[in-house]
């Protein structure tokens, strides 16, 4: 199913020519396998994470069989630039649960689950990394939330852990009132990463995809999750729509075909 949304992208790339990207749900098991294989190469491989690494060469996991996959395709080079996985209520039924469950309780939020998609896995080339590709991810997704007649986004933006916790620690501490959801929707993550044992006299460098998130309009829900397996702090976000600022509102949100 393809989105009728495409842009171009001045970026450098292995074709000369100025990128064509497309936007569309995979809808292949090899369009699948393109996604994985994308997330690999930036999960396992740019973050050399040798503890997940496979022969396969591909990133995944059980709830792939039950999750959409959004990509956005360079069309010149037929190359999947970025990917977005979602859940839809109808999909976490058939799973038994949201992959953030994994990490967080979401009991404050049960009584949202089922207008609620959940996005994760997000992740573009290094090559692509010019903003054009983020904005297809994002437009795509707000197309799949109306098909779902969905009123909540919720999902994990990751800070990695690299600098030994800094910076994900400094990040929370520099996170103001409101940026944190009202009590009423607070998650509670399963295993904390420990905010107050590092050094948040560190200057913060807040990652593009969480800064993204809270510039629309997200709520923080919480301390972040430690997440071992990826060595990361995973920050819990949830956006209400009727919370998007406006002007992403109107780009995001304006009358579309349907995928």
């Amino acid at each position: 199913m393809q989105l009728s949304k495409t842009t171009s992208d001045g970026h450098s790339n292995p074709n000369p020519q100025r990128a064509k990207l497309i936007v569309s749900l995979a809808c292949t098991q090899e369009e699948i396998r393109e996604a994985q294989r994308l997330r690999y190469h930036v999960f396992i491989e740019t973050f050399r994470l040798s503890t997940l690494a496979n022969p396969d060469a591909i990133n995944v996991d059980e709830f792939d069989d039950y999750c959409d996959h959004l990509i956005v395709r360079d069309t010149q080079s037929s190359r999947v630039v970025g990917t977005y996985r979602l859940m839809s209520p109808t999909a976490a039924r058939r799973m038994g649960r949201y992959y953030c469950e994994q990490e967080f309780d979401l009991s404050n939020l049960n009584h949202l689950l089922t207008c609620t998609t959940e996005a994760g896995h997000a992740c573009v080339h290094p090559d692509y990394r010019s903003g054009s590709v983020i904005m297809l991810l994002w437009t795509g997704l707000a197309m799949y939330m109306q098909r779902e007649r969905c009123d909540y986004l919720m999902g994990c933006a990751s800070v990695s852990l690299s600098d030994g916790g800094h910076n994900a620690a400094a990040l929370y501490h520099a996170f103001t009132a409101e940026h944190f959801a009202p009590a009423v929707y607070r998650v509670t993550p399963h295993k904390p990463f420990p905010v107050d044992k590092h050094d948040v006299g560190h200057v913060p460098q807040i990652p593009p995809l969480l800064k993204g998130y809270l510039r629309i309009g997200a709520w923080i829900c919480g301390e972040p999750a430690w997440d071992t397996e990826f060595n990361s702090a995973d920050f819990f976000l949830l956006l209400p729509l009727s919370k998007l600022d406006s002007r992403y509102a109107r780009h995001y949100l304006k009358t579309q075909n349907s995928i």
